[in-house]
């Protein structure tokens, strides 16, 4: 298996500190990023057929690979996602994966600050943190929330310059900046602190000097096998099939505003869940593992699937009427052969 590079320019602790060369003085970081030239990992393709899953996984596959490491290991948790019989689980990165498999340190944080003393302090000793903060004041969700409504959302801040107001983050599927009235209100600044608002969730992510450098070894195969055991029993897709199919009448009446709620807790994270695992298939195939690759077809059948119930559900939304017994049969028996498939063989 080939290593993974450190970017030269990733600042890992205190003792080893970016160069500040071409970086305003007032401005603190920790990678050098900016988003004109930022590119994304081929996991946020536009031909992908979902681009996004939750603003969680995807905000670490994007730091993952800005941080010179392969994100597709971590993705082992859609081997035990599951549905509840109400919503599709909101899949995420788990904390004892990343520092399985590359040495990071994820964990709650205290919050006793304010919120951008807590980043810039971050910054300062070369720990990132994960902060939840309102997508209405996220540029990156223009023609959504930004601006629209008040969304809870997570965002990894990399660069903070307090004297011109700027933030660099990542979010979703990239990596982005904003400013000006923007800053003041991601962190409840202007015109002055707001006591009614909750302090955020915040992580710290820290970070050990060359762990990503020396590669994930054969610890992959023991974080994909440590999942795959702990799945529920049954299949979740036929659990969300009897959900979705209950839920028709209330998805005609509810409006599209309610839809794509409703949308998002069901088809789009298991639809994304099954794209997701067809990644995790072909990294298993392509680290050896004899046959696993026969259970791609069958997650991306699962993933086009969601996608066309979703759009007939958008119809039903509008009032029509639907029928889906054939494709949640289909997604049902196709997340079955996959998973038949990856028992058998890891």
């Amino acid at each position: 298996m080939s290593n993974y590079t450190l970017p030269t320019s990733v600042s890992i602790d205190a003792d080893d500190v970016l160069s500040a060369e071409a970086v305003p003085t007032t401005a603190h970081r920790v990678l050098h990023l900016r988003p004109q030239s930022y590119l994304t990992h081929s996991i946020h393709a536009h031909d992908r057929v979902w681009t996004e899953t939750n603003c969680y996984v995807d905000l670490w596959i994007e730091l993952l690979h800005s941080l010179g490491a392969d994100p597709v290991p971590a993705l082992a948790f859609v081997l035990s996602a599951d549905c509840d019989g109400r919503q599709w689980d909101f899949v995420k990165m788990q904390s004892e994966d990343l520092r399985t498999l590359y040495g990071l340190e994820v964990g709650e944080m205290n919050v006793w600050r304010s919120v951008v003393e807590h980043v810039r302090e971050g910054l300062e000793d070369g720990v990132l943190l994960t902060v939840e903060v309102d997508g209405f004041y996220l540029p990156d969700t223009a023609g959504t929330s930004y601006r629209n409504q008040h969304t809870k959302t997570t965002i990894v801040p990399n660069m903070l310059d307090e004297t011109e107001k700027a933030l660099g983050y990542f979010h979703n599927r990239g990596y982005f900046e904003l400013s000006g009235a923007d800053f003041d209100g991601v962190f409840n600044l202007a015109p002055a602190p707001h006591p009614e608002v909750l302090l955020p969730y915040v992580e710290q992510v820290r970070l050990r000097k060359n762990t990503i450098a020396d590669g994930v070894g054969d610890r992959d195969l023991a974080v994909a096998r440590a999942h795959l055991a702990r799945r529920a029993d049954g299949n979740p897709v036929e659990r969300l099939a009897e959900r979705i199919t209950a839920d028709i009448p209330l998805v005609q009446t509810a409006g599209p505003d309610a839809f794509h709620l409703w949308s998002f807790g069901l088809l789009r994270q298991c639809g994304a869940t099954a794209e997701l695992a067809a990644d995790l298939v072909g990294y298993l195939d392509g680290r050896g593992v004899a046959g696993i690759a026969d259970a791609v077809p069958h997650f991306l059948q699962v993933a086009q699937g969601a996608k066309a119930v979703q759009f007939r559900m958008a119809r039903a939304s509008r009032g029509r009427a639907v029928t889906l017994g054939e494709p949640l049969a289909e997604m049902a028996s196709n997340w079955s052969a996959a998973m038949d498939i990856v028992s058998a063989v890891l």
